[in-house]
């Protein structure tokens, strides 16, 4: 039998008051813990914020699922929890969790990831769309995670994305980044972008650090008249207020290209990369093998295993910029 101290008692007992009439917590989910037979596997998400990619990889998640024979309500236990960007929140989350003790925690975003692995102990977790999970402190190894946990990263094919850049602009010199310094992921992809500008042919890259999504605009108006194009990587916060960089780019003819191709569809330019919907799916595939018995510490972390060239010509004309003939032939996609 499980004692709880009462200051322990007294914080579940706030923060299920708090789930059931705070708008910060948002259940996306008709199997609410409890609700469901005690029968049925029980997969609990937290998400640290919704935007069009993490919530591609929640969507790809439960087809994935589904595709595995685990249904919500029928043959699945499934809450979605959202921390809408907070930290703080993503840590409630995780304390609630914790104390559901699902079968599976998987957590959506580094942040979300880092919560949950450091307050579900003994409970596994497999992350997703945690660009460095190494740097993140979530696993020992790449090959060999140990412990609870595990999961899929979506690290950007970075040199290969600085190459697309520079093909459909070869006089550009300077490239512009905007991130969030405190997504430990985002600080990985700025030093590859680093890394590799030079052999790309960039001569510089200028940073715009942000730390709430409400300051991305500023940081893309600041950029303004000193850089050639602006790279928008998979940043959560950035990424969730893409379409003010997006309007920026439009008004002042200043190309905005992106980490993941699903932003393309939003108005970046292009991206060489992977959809999240296809992140989610492989982190479906790694959540049935741990209800299927495997250890997560057991399974090495995956990287996306399909990339595609996503293009939209419509954006790039609104920004003054002509696709080459090489890129439009071989592109997977063309937006609309």
């Amino acid at each position: 039998m499980l004692y709880l101290s009462r200051a322990k008692f007294l914080s579940f007992a706030l923060l299920a008051l708090a789930g059931m009439f705070s708008a910060v917590l948002v259940s996306c989910s008709a199997g609410e813990t409890g609700g469901s037979s005690a029968d049925m596997p029980f997969v609990a998400v937290s998400q640290f914020v919704e935007h069009p990619s993490l919530d591609a990889v929640q969507a790809g998640l439960k087809e994935g699922l589904e595709k595995a024979g685990y249904r919500e309500g029928e043959s699945l236990r499934w809450e979605l929890l959202s921390a809408q960007a907070n930290p703080a929140t993503a840590t409630q989350i995780a304390d609630k969790y914790a104390a559901a003790r699902p079968n599976v925690i998987v957590a959506i975003a580094t942040t979300s990831a880092q919560s949950a692995v450091s307050r579900a102990s003994n409970i596994p977790v497999i992350f997703s769309a945690v660009t460095d999970p190494l740097a993140a402190k979530l696993v020992d190894s790449v090959e060999r995670p140990n412990g609870f946990v595990s999961g899929v990263s979506d690290l950007s094919p970075v040199k290969q994305q600085l190459e697309l850049i520079k093909e459909i602009l070869p006089a550009a010199e300077t490239l512009g980044i905007i991130y969030s310094a405190g997504e430990g992921n985002s600080v990985s992809i700025v030093n590859l972008v680093k890394e590799n500008a030079l052999d790309a042919g960039f001569s510089e890259v200028k940073e715009a650090v942000v730390v709430l999504a409400s300051e991305v605009a500023t940081a893309a108006r600041n950029l303004v008249g000193s850089v050639d194009a602006i790279y928008v990587p998979t940043d959560s916060t950035v990424v969730s207020a893409l379409a003010s960089v997006v309007e920026i780019g439009q008004e002042n003819s200043l190309p905005v290209f992106s980490g993941d191709t699903d932003s393309v569809g939003r108005g970046a330019i292009a991206s060489i990369g992977f959809n999240y919907y296809d992140i989610g799916v492989q982190t479906a595939e790694m959540v049935v093998k741990v209800l299927r018995g495997a250890r997560p510490g057991d399974l090495p972390v995956e990287f996306a295993n399909v990339l595609r060239l996503d293009i939209n010509p419509a954006a790039a004309e609104s920004m003054g910029v002509t696709l080459p003939e090489s890129v439009i032939e071989r592109a997977d996609e063309t937006v609309q």
